[in-house]
């Protein structure tokens, strides 16, 4: 008897070429081959020129690879087996620098400039350091660059990591406001139960809600390289839908996993009902309580009902003891609640600039800091 597909289906399958900036997860099994310990490079290479191929369309992509501790294992002559936490940590400090130079040396093929970016649970989750790396790598977007996230594996402890780098990426593609993540696997996406031990399983193409049925199809770790499994990968699709970027799993074992998928291979998608964007300012207007005001003259007000920053220039007041990161409430003069944004000062701070140019912020505080009071990324107005 086979298994029933479920209603959570949609009929319409995305196509690769409408995504502007895309999110690739890349795990240990996939880059390090196992019995050997070393990188895969034929498959490295291959892989680089899917991402080139996107570059030269002008797509922003990103890539979250592990990798580190199962290349430096090796080099330091480390058993198989589970490692103990500071030999984790002593492989990961050596494999960090040989996985940069893989990367940095397989897109420099293609003359794309790779920088490398590695990250805690707290550089997604707490504000302050979250403004500072999604600044980072936005940055290194606008530069044409590709970032290369992992996990800080030398620093972060069982109490202080994702353990996978699934949700991981998941956290940095909704971070940077990615509308695709693609995670990589060694299966073609989500099946109605195990495809190995059921033979009446089905492949589910296109997942449009993950429903708790959905949620009961996930599976346990895949191997000793890979930590993460199907579980970790629809958690991942959760934070993905919810922050507005379409999350897909594609078997990434052959050659050219992207131009695979685009010349037919099968694939899962699940879809968000939302954008990055749209997301953004929904979790920036309700999710968050503000904790201070910013009021505002009429320039400033037209300005960013017209999509502008909020400059320093154009506040008239501050209020409220905040912290750079925080969401504060924007205000008319007249007292008038506008919207809220993430502010890019600290109070202190801000009270001292208000008024000035933006070109005037270095000489008054003593250090660069941002253009913007209020990036208009980081604002969410009354009625958008």
């Amino acid at each position: 008897m086979t298994t029933p597909v479920p209603t959570t289906l949609a009929s319409t399958t995305p196509a690769l070429d409408q995504f502007r900036r895309v999110v690739l997860k890349v795990g240990s099994a996939l880059l390090v081959d196992r019995a050997r310990g070393r990188l895969r490079h034929a498959w490295l290479a291959a892989l680089a020129e899917d991402i080139a191929d996107l570059h030269a369309r002008g797509v922003d992509v990103l890539v979250v690879s592990s990798g580190s501790i199962a290349l430096g294992r090796t080099v330091l002559g480390l058993g198989p087996g589970a490692l103990r936490l500071e030999e984790s940590q002593a492989a990961a400090a050596v494999g960090q620098i040989a996985l940069a130079r893989h990367w940095s040396e397989a897109l420099a093929h293609h003359g794309i400039v790779a920088g490398q970016i590695l990250v805690t649970p707290q550089d997604t989750e707490e504000r302050r350091r979250y403004l500072n790396g999604r600044a980072t790598i936005l940055k290194l977007l606008e530069e044409r660059a590709v970032p290369v996230v992992n996990e800080n594996d030398t620093v972060a402890t069982s109490e202080i990591r994702y353990g996978d780098n699934d949700r991981l990426a998941a956290r940095v593609a909704t971070m940077i406001g990615a509308d695709l993540l693609v995670l990589f696997s060694d299966i073609d996406g989500l099946y109605t139960a195990p495809p190995a031990s059921d033979p009446g399983a089905r492949h589910l193409p296109v997942i449009a809600r993950i429903t708790p049925e959905i949620d009961a199809m996930a599976g346990g770790p895949a191997s000793e390289l890979s930590r993460g499994g199907m579980r970790t990968k629809v958690e991942a699709a959760k934070i993905a839908v919810q922050g507005g970027t379409h999350m897909m799993i594609a078997d990434g074992r052959g050659k050219n996993p992207l131009k695979a998928v685009t010349e037919g291979a099968r694939c899962s998608w699940f879809l968000s009902g939302s954008t990055p964007g749209a997301a953004r300012k929904t979790w920036i207007a309700g999710s968050l309580e503000p904790r201070g005001a910013l009021s505002i003259d009429a320039g400033a007000e037209r300005a960013l009902r017209g999509g502008a920053s909020l400059l320093p220039v154009g506040v008239v007041r501050v209020e409220g003891a905040f912290a750079r990161g925080d969401a504060v409430t924007i205000r008319s003069r007249s007292g008038q609640v506008l919207g809220r944004g993430l502010v890019a000062y600290d109070s202190d701070d801000a009270a001292r600039i208000i008024g000035r140019s933006s070109r005037e912020v270095e000489a008054v505080l003593g250090y660069p800091g941002r253009a913007a009071m209020v990036h208009r990324d980081d604002l969410a107005l009354l009625g958008e």
